[in-house]
């Protein structure tokens, strides 16, 4: 059995990316990770090469900025890296540059991936998120975060990145997964507040429209982090990767978990999923079998 890394990944030092995180995260479970270096305005291309693994393959692509608006171009450079996965791969586990595997995972998805290799029913298999914001010690727990989403895929190319790659598609279909025991820490909202700041007005005008941008016109170079539904303070350990990055946190938000903001509905759905783990009315990338 042969596992594929791959990952996009442009002006990873300018917006302080966790890329090399990300990329050793799964290093340990993967047999070579493709990661395609997007034309930089910094030294992507050097910082990845410093890793030093020989299980990495860099290839080179320029970003169409035009495909910016709803992230279409994160799709279509996804794309592109899959494409140059290696033919006798069996699986192609895709991991975003601001996404971490914990090791203690690391098991459990090689497992996953041995149990379901000779199921041709199974095209991808679905990990749980934790989603931190602000800082390492809280995350979001409401339904605005997904809680699942594809990682794994068959090496079948006509698999394709979906909207904006959080998830995959064929032939116009959701791909029928399994859940495994495994879950993405996304450290994407977790910058000191001026870096925000200046990350989301980068990108507001191409991509996150006019909702930011209007919050953005609330601040003047830091980031409000205080408009948030509802967060839980992190019990767990970080991975062995993000020790280092953790510790040069040089930053402190103060955060009040008993406050929630949710309507009626919403919270009356919150309540259910804390209670039974069931998530109604969700939408699913996916199909589970």
């Amino acid at each position: 059995m042969k596992i594929s890394g791959f990952t996009i990944i442009r002006n990873a030092i300018i917006n302080d990316y966790p890329a090399v995180e990300a990329i050793c995260s799964i290093l340990p479970v993967v047999d070579e990770m493709v990661v395609a270096v997007g034309k930089s305005d910094d030294d992507t291309e050097g910082l990845i090469r410093g890793i030093g693994s020989d299980k990495i393959r860099i290839v080179h692509s320029e970003w169409d900025l035009s495909k910016l608006p709803g992230g279409h171009v994160m799709a279509i450079e996804t794309n592109k890296a899959f494409q140059h996965v290696s033919a006798d791969a069996d699986w192609a586990f895709y991991i975003q540059c601001d996404e971490v595997v914990h090791e203690k995972f690391h098991a459990n998805i090689k497992t996953a991936c041995e149990q379901n290799l000779n199921n041709p029913a199974v095209f991808g298999l679905v990990f749980g998120y934790v989603h931190f914001y602000g800082t390492y010690d809280y995350y979001g727990d409401s339904r605005r975060w997904y809680n699942k989403e594809i990682r794994i895929i068959r090496n079948n190319k006509n698999i394709y990145s979906f909207k904006d790659a959080q998830g995959f598609r064929m032939e116009g279909k959701r791909l029928p997964c399994k859940l495994i025991d495994a879950e993405v820490y996304h450290y994407g909202w977790v910058k000191s507040p001026e870096l925000m700041d200046r990350k989301l007005r980068q990108l507001s005008t191409n991509w996150m429209g006019k909702a930011m941008k209007e919050r953005l016109e609330k601040t003047e170079g830091i980031f409000n982090y205080d408009e948030f539904d509802s967060l839980e303070r992190f019990q767990g350990t970080h991975p062995v990767v993000m020790q280092q990055r953790i510790g040069e946190k040089n930053w402190e938000i103060q955060v009040d978990v008993t406050r929630k903001r949710f309507t009626l509905k919403k919270w009356l759905l919150y309540q259910l999923e804390k209670r039974t783990g069931i998530r109604p009315f969700t939408f699913r990338n996916y199909k589970l079998i």
